[in-house]
């Protein structure tokens, strides 16, 4: 069996002492230019892979930040996981990435499996959260982050979920349309879509409106939830002429349909969803959506995890801005709804 490099072998080809090794390769401004440049060709000849248990044996610190998303098959997640990921990169912290495709079951495992890992420090989405998940992790005692939702129970950077519904709502009420419908994705274990549902039933409300419940369908988040979700919506007399939808791949899905049937958006139909993925302007007509400054919210986060590792004091809560994009998807109802 070959044996692998280890750090006396590349301390010998470099000519320098193993602590040497150590130092550039931890806190290189400690170590000459000319010396580091030595130790790099070293490394670069052996083949030297830096042994994470010892480095972590060593400082205390496994430099691995966990995270678990609901899915990767959502640009969305993969836009936040991407910032979070460059940024801790960035500072020699590697990220481990899972997903529990929205199964509390699946969660539990896999947070314990990270927290088996040594990891420093793990990153959830949202507050819904099987109790025992919950018990898992405060007995770690590693720092949790909480990502896209706003909450002062826990050190939190996310959207505040109610105005992404209330500002779909306002922009729905101020075109004209009296007749609302809402595709979401499930609210079991999901308090974002649960928030937004509220935050949308809160706006009407405030106008003297109401939202049923049979006006709000639930759907697998999905170009064929979408789909699904205004074929339910059409069953409705009067049908709705505007639609609030939970993300932009639901609201892509009721585009595609509405298109299917000949319905004329925004004539007969005005839709919005929420997300401001990049092909949502590229569609026609173009998506009006609600802005989330997704990737942002990754460089925020592992900024957050950062200071709080290097502090030992929890960082403050962060609420990111948001903004709904007017565009062809909605007007005024210049059809009478049918």
């Amino acid at each position: 069996m070959i044996s692998r490099p280890r750090i006396r072998d590349v301390a010998s080809r470099a000519g320098v002492s193993t602590a040497t090794v150590s130092r550039a390769l931890s806190n290189p401004a400690l170590v000459k230019p000319d010396t580091q440049i030595r130790i790099r060709e070293a490394i670069a000849a052996l083949g030297y892979v830096l042994d994470g248990s010892a480095r972590a044996l060593a400082s205390g610190r496994a430099h691995t930040i966990g995270a678990i998303v609901p899915t990767l098959d959502n640009a969305i997640f993969a836009r936040a996981v991407q910032g979070l990921q460059t940024t801790l990169s960035n500072s020699g912290y590697q990220l481990l990435i899972a997903a529990h495709e929205y199964n509390p079951d699946t969660e539990q495992a896999l947070v314990r499996a990270l927290l088996e890992r040594s990891i420093d420090a793990l990153l959830l989405v949202g507050t819904d959260h099987s109790p025992q998940t919950w018990d898992l992790i405060r007995g770690s005692r590693v720092p949790l982050l909480v990502t896209w939702s706003k909450t002062d129970l826990q050190p939190s950077i996310g959207f505040d979920n109610h105005q992404i519904g209330r500002l779909a709502a306002q922009h729905l009420l101020a075109l004209g349309h009296r007749h609302l419908g809402v595709i979401s994705g499930h609210c079991l274990h999901n308090d974002r879509a649960r928030s937004r549902v509220e935050g949308f039933r809160e706006a009407l409300e405030q106008r003297g409106r109401q939202l049923p419940e049979s006006h709000v369908i639930q759907q697998p988040f999905g170009f064929e939830g979408g789909r699904a979700g205004l074929r339910a919506l059409l069953e409705l007399r009067p049908r709705p002429t505007g639609i609030f939808c939970g993300n932009d791949v639901l609201a892509m899905g009721c585009l595609f349909e509405a298109q299917a049937l000949g319905i004329d958006v925004p004539g007969e139909l005005s839709i919005v969803g929420c997300d401001n993925l990049p092909i949502s302007s590229q569609l026609t007509p173009s998506l009006t959506t609600i802005h989330l400054p997704t990737h942002e919210l990754g460089q925020h986060a592992a900024g957050l995890l950062l200071q709080w590792l290097a502090s030992g004091q929890m960082p403050p809560n962060e609420c990111l801005p948001i903004e709904l994009v007017a565009r062809g998807t909605s007007g005024p109802p210049r059809k009478a709804a049918r």
